[in-house]
């Protein structure tokens, strides 16, 4: 019998079962992507999306909202608990609106925000000069070190210098342990706010896998995929640092989420939020985010042994950025494309002092977060190193072309090769013959 969506609109189902199909045969190494649990797509494939919601639980502008109420309570509290937070505002819809959130509530157009620089491994949303955060507010950004770790000389110099009133740690592609104690005494010998963005690391986090800012940090962002494995959505909370600082913290992040950014929130999102909390409070998810830590070292050294570059040479987390520039500059496209079509999923990315741009990296970001949860440990973390190299030994005859009108036609001519590549092909079959072991979730 067909399903109400194949009988109704075929095609859209076709294009699911084709992505499902895709990820069942491939390894999905994005380090911001993971494969959420058939409970998380259950609620949030739930008849709450129908619901308007406006405002927070028992004070709504629409009517019928008692049992969403109690579905948000329950989300907030389960992030409370999970983080050991006092507040907790459960209705961003993703990571980006969320942090800016934080910027609307602590400072005014025109205040100071530091974060770390974009092509260092920061987030748009910290103050890059392309993001509203860098447009509306006055952004300083501060850097790594040549050995790729955060130049915490650099950012005390720069927080002395500058006096801001926000100061950001969290990253979006830093392989190592985020400094929050340290950036805790920077923050607070300017009197700045710590916001800690840990939407990378939330799920090591809750595992235990990796320190928590909550005693450091003055604000918490995080979302809620990821390495937590819920559904796209995100988290404000406030610590008890924070109240300390402001009693009134929590009801200006709550004023600046609704109705200053944003109208009802997405109550099927909010749902499948609190699913994911409840399992990662679950002991068995602790030996996932210690698994996945595990895989990622494993995978950090094997790409090494065999002559990779890795930016900090290693990762402390769930991810690592390989650093392409031994092979020419702007590499990064050329290893995404290879690597895709041989079944590995990952991104181009900018590497510290990158000598190409944003739309031609010189490096690669992957991860582990979501081969762990189907089950793969450091055995296959050696076949995935050894992989990995395999295909991108088949690049290193190609180069980006200095002319910009050239590369286009070029990396598509480049793509038509490595899509009839041997080498290629056959780690694809490897791959799709690795994945049968290792099924989905869901």
């Amino acid at each position: 019998m067909k399903t109400p969506l194949q009988a109704s609109d075929p095609k859209v189902y076709e294009l699911i079962e084709a992505e499902l199909q895709r990820r069942k045969k491939g390894l999905e190494m994005i380090p911001s992507e993971n494969h959420t649990s058939p409970a998380v797509l259950e609620a949030l494939g739930s008849i709450l999306t129908d619901k308007y919601s406006e405002g927070y639980p028992s004070r709504r502008y629409y009517g019928g909202n008692e049992f969403i109420d109690k579905v948000e309570n329950l989300a907030i509290e389960r992030a409370k608990q999970a983080f050991g937070v006092p507040y907790a505002n459960v209705q961003p819809y993703s990571g980006s609106p969320a942090n800016l959130a934080v910027h609307v509530a602590v400072c005014k157009p025109g205040d100071v925000v530091m974060g770390l620089d974009l092509t260092h491994g920061g987030h748009l949303t910290h103050g890059s000069k392309v993001s509203v955060t860098g447009q509306y507010y006055k952004s300083v950004q501060y850097h790594v070190t040549p050995e790729g770790r955060i130049d915490i000389e650099e950012v005390r110099r720069l927080a002395t210098e500058h006096n801001p009133r926000l100061l950001w740690v969290g990253y979006t592609a830093y392989p190592r342990e985020f400094p929050f104690e340290e950036f805790s005494k920077i923050a607070d010998g300017v009197g700045a706010y710590l916001a800690a963005d840990i939407s990378h690391i939330a799920g090591l986090v809750l595992g235990g896998s990796h320190a928590s800012p909550v005693p450091f940090a003055h604000i918490v962002t995080t979302t809620t995929h990821k390495t937590l494995r819920g559904p796209r959505g995100a988290i404000v909370m406030v610590t008890e640092k924070g109240l300390k600082k402001n009693p009134e913290l929590g009801e200006k992040i709550d004023k600046a989420i609704f109705p200053g950014l944003q109208g009802g929130p997405h109550n099927h999102q909010t749902a499948a939020i609190a699913v994911a909390l409840a399992e990662a409070m679950k002991p068995e998810f602790k030996d996932y985010a210690y698994q996945v830590v595990s895989n990622a070292k494993a995978l950090a050294q094997g790409l090494m042994e065999n002559g990779l570059k890795l930016v900090s040479n290693g990762t402390d987390t769930h991810l690592m950025l390989i650093d392409l520039t031994p092979y020419g500059k702007g590499m990064g496209v050329f290893a995404e494309k290879a690597l895709d079509l041989a079944g590995i999923t990952l991104n181009k990315n900018t590497i510290p002092g990158d000598p190409s741009s944003p739309f031609y990296p010189s490096g690669i970001r992957l991860g582990t977060p979501a081969i762990t949860t189907r089950g793969m440990k450091e055995k296959e973390m050696d076949m995935v190193a050894s992989w990995i190299i395999q295909v991108i030994g088949e690049i290193k005859a190609y180069q980006l072309p200095e002319s910009k009108d050239e590369r286009k036609p070029y990396i598509a001519s480049f793509e038509k090769d490595m899509a009839k590549n041997p080498a290629v092909l056959k780690v694809r079959g490897e791959i799709e013959k690795l994945c049968e072991g290792f099924p989905l979730p869901y």
